[in-house]
């Protein structure tokens, strides 16, 4: 049997339901999308699960049924799927490029194969240099020029990987090297330990006394697809999912310093080597020295004085440790300097992963999410929140069946009911996800806002607005008295959609006067705000909250990448609401004031 990922089980589903899609049958599509959204929230490996009781057991997994759980065990057993490989040939374009193109779903993608045979990316971008596209039916010359620009897009993320999404994969593994008998120590290093929202690899750092069979097995993994390098204690490989891989095995003794090195980043490692020599030290990832290294045979002339803890190595330059998502040589340095010399402006003590007690922006199926308020608390109490707040969307956006004034209401109605049933455990808030229209006014009115628990508001539509109008649309919504959160608040999706032109300084301004609040949204590939724009939050004094932007129950570990987001600008518990019990953050909202 394959040892499978439980990542390349979800994008098999995700390729199966977005085929589908492109074949127009109806539920089907959704139903393999929303099976691979519990397969990538699953902390248990499906490998292991089928392992312990068969098919019965995938059945058993919330979402897949017979026919899926028979496709998962095709792909255990022999590592394809036939089904799937079918769906290809009539229709065999490049689904996972195309689709990373914005406004490219589906049909748009079938379309496109039909009447101008375009299989790749490359053959679309050159369709639409050549007008072909804005000739066909449902496109036009302005769908047109948008493709450019979302191929033009594309290009620049550099072919990086959207963290929150690599991140079980590169997890699995790193649990399979630590699991071997020869690895007395395993973790993950470089921008992946850095909580960067994109990477470009990862990179493993193992403690072993026999690395060849760790080597062995690492290059042997059935994720891969092409082994770059193959050493004694260095491999390197590319995973199906097209992301490189490298596996170090270093020394315990030089433990600290390869995982100070590895982990970077590179300005925050070249500042420390720079204290290290104004001490007459050697800095290096075999550890701090004294004296001159020999560099033919990678030793050093003089005595190692550090390198076996990375907290060993900061103390020994000087500084308290530095959290590694602070690790930017973005002013940490010259914090931690000042802090062991007992200066203020020392470093922050950002918050930690436990700290959020609720989650204030959660999708139901009353609009756009997969399951009921009831099974999204369920999700909630056993992620540990205390509290969440049901903002489905509002009647503007029409796809997603929003809600409108009777809707909402009744919404009300159902979460009161639910409140009573879950009482002790979790209170359901009333909220709404309400739409900025162009003009700043809201899609509900405010004698509904003014009945809900918490509003959030968000755009949707108009990203192309000049970025005064923008920035002045946004405002005009933070003015709104029953308006206490603004959602996603530049609109980028990464990898997909750039922010839009948005004047940022001049919204956390006008937060901090108007007392609203600015979100983190914690969805990998949002995760907006980014976190130099956090910084300017926490140097403002504005308030902050972290959510999950859950639309299924297997959304709520998203919060993880929220709260690495905020680290990484510096935030601290008191900068977030959700970090606080219910009834502190209730009172900060704007009508409790």
């Amino acid at each position: 049997m394959a040892i499978v990922s439980n990542k390349n089980i979800s994008l098999m589903l995700r390729e199966i339901g977005e085929r589908l899609a492109m074949k127009d049958i109806p539920f089907k599509p959704r139903a393999y999308e929303k099976a691979a959204d519990v397969i990538d929230g699953l902390e248990e490996n499906v490998v292991d699960i089928y392992k312990t009781g068969g098919r019965n057991a995938l059945r058993a997994i919330p979402g897949v049924g017979i026919s899926i759980a028979e496709k998962i065990e095709e792909l255990l057993r022999t590592g394809h799927v036939k089904y799937l490989e079918g769906l290809e040939r009539k229709t065999p374009v490049d689904l996972a490029g195309l689709s990373r193109i914005e406004g490219l779903g589906p049909k748009s993608i079938k379309t496109l194969y039909q009447k101008l045979d375009i299989r790749t990316v490359a053959e679309l971008e050159s369709a639409a240099k050549t007008g072909k596209i804005a000739k066909l039916e449902g496109f036009g010359a302005k769908k047109e020029e948008n493709i450019l620009k979302g191929i033009g897009f594309a290009k620049s993320s550099g072919g990086r990987f959207v963290l929150g999404f690599e991140m079980a994969e590169i997890r699995e593994i790193e649990k399979r090297v630590g699991d071997l008998p020869q690895t007395k120590k395993v973790i993950v290093a470089g921008s992946v330990r850095r909580r960067k929202e994109t990477i470009g690899d990862a990179d493993i750092l193992a403690i072993s006394k026999d690395p060849k069979p760790i080597m062995d097995f690492f290059t042997a993994m059935p994720e891969v697809v092409n082994v770059i390098a193959h050493g004694a204690t260095k491999s390197s490989v590319k995973l199906k999912s097209g992301i490189n891989v490298d596996l170090r095995v270093v020394s315990e003794k030089s433990y600290g310093a390869a995982l100070n090195y590895f982990t970077g980043s590179k300005d925050h490692n070249v500042a420390l080597r720079r204290i290290a020599i104004a001490h007459g030290w050697k800095l290096n990832e075999y550890g701090l020295f004294e004296g001159e290294r020999r560099k033919e045979k990678g030793e050093d002339d003089g005595r190692m004085i550090s390198g076996e803890t990375e907290e060993e190595l900061y103390r020994k330059l000087g500084m308290d440790y530095i959290e590694p998502e602070l690790r930017e040589n973005t002013g940490e340095i010259e914090a931690a300097l000042r802090q062991t010399q007992g200066k203020p402006g020392g470093l922050p003590k950002i918050i930690g992963y436990n700290d959020l007690c609720g989650d204030l922006q959660v999708q139901t199926n009353w609009t756009d999410g997969t399951d009921s308020v009831e099974a999204m608390a369920k999700a909630a109490i056993a992620h540990g929140l205390k509290y969440i707040a049901i903002t489905d969307h509002t009647k503007r956006l029409a796809m997603t069946h929003g809600l409108d004034e009777k809707r909402i209401l009744e919404q009300m109605a159902e979460i009161d009911r639910l409140n009573k049933k879950f009482k002790g455990e979790i209170t359901i808030l009333k909220g709404s996800e309400c739409d900025i229209l162009r003009d700043g006014s809201l899609d509900l009115p405010d004698k509904i806002l003014a009945k809900l628990d918490v509003v959030g508001a968000s755009v949707h539509s108009y990203f192309n607005l000049s970025r005064t109008e923008q920035t002045e649309r946004v405002k005009r919504a933070m003015e709104n008295p029953n308006v206490d959160i603004i959602f996603h608040p530049t609109g980028r999706v990464i990898n997909r959609r750039p922010a839009y032109d948005i004047n940022i300084e001049e919204l956390v301004a006008a937060a901090k006067r108007t007392g609203t609040i600015m979100e983190i949204d914690a969805f990998p590939d949002r995760l907006d705000l980014k976190d130099e724009h956090i910084r300017l939050c926490v140097a403002a004094g504005v308030k902050m909250v972290i959510d999950s932007d859950a639309h299924s129950p297997m959304h709520f570990p998203y919060l993880e990448y929220g709260i690495a987001q905020a680290r990484r600008g510096w935030a601290t518990r008191a900068d977030i609401i959700n970090a606080w019990p219910l009834e502190k953050m209730l009172k900060f909202l704007k009508k409790r004031q």
